[in-house]
């Protein structure tokens, strides 16, 4: 994917073809065997933290539980809101991965294989009615667990910041100017937003 993707940005956008000489090939695997809870709960907790914080957190949580790292519902649902707590939750995100572990549970949160028949704005509409679930959320889980190929986070901070960078901006790019812009990426938008997180994180 990502190699048709390249071709086509490099071709689309001369400055962000710079950007993609410079950083190389990405390695780019979504984690299309997590459940959808797990991936939405990983997503919630990295809700406005920086990747380093939400990785420490995600460890303590997969700590509490039998299952670890898979995040099994039922196992979430045993725990009291102060054990979620102690592993670095906020209230509001404890709150939400309670109502989605009780969702997943009484089979009200769609299923991976429902999910794979809907397309983006579908899976968004239909996830985003939970309370505590954004927009944001949902297109880190299309991203990094669907692999969808044309995702643009418009506002996850490192991407703007990235599109900021790519076209010398001096404050930060409002969302409506970088949807406009990112027409000419379609349909890869998401390898695009891949190479703006990218370029925020080089030296």
């Amino acid at each position: 994917m990502i190699p048709a993707a390249i071709a086509h940005l490099s071709k689309a956008d001369k400055k962000l073809a710079r950007v993609i000489r410079k950083i190389g090939l990405l390695e780019f695997k979504p984690a299309k065997k997590r459940s959808p809870f797990a991936a939405l709960t990983k997503a919630v907790i990295g809700q406005q933290l920086n990747g380093a914080a939400a990785t420490t957190i995600f460890k303590r949580l997969a700590g509490l539980l039998p299952s670890g790292a898979l995040l099994e519902h039922e196992e979430i649902l045993t725990l009291s809101d102060d054990a979620l707590r102690s592993a670095g939750l906020s209230w509001a995100k404890t709150a939400t991965v309670k109502e989605l572990a009780k969702r997943a549970a009484e089979g009200v949160l769609p299923s991976k294989s429902k999910i794979l028949k809907m397309d983006d704005e579908e899976v968004i509409e239909a996830l985003t009615e939970i309370k505590g679930i954004g927009r944001w959320t949902v297109e880190m889980f299309l991203i990094f667990t669907l692999g969808r190929s044309d995702v643009l986070p418009v506002h996850d901070f490192s991407v703007r910041k990235g599109f900021g960078m790519l076209y010398g901006m001096k404050d930060l790019p409002n969302p409506k100017e970088m949807i406009q812009h990112a027409e000419a990426w379609r349909p890869h938008r998401t390898t695009a937003a891949l190479y703006l997180y990218r370029l925020v994180d080089s030296p």
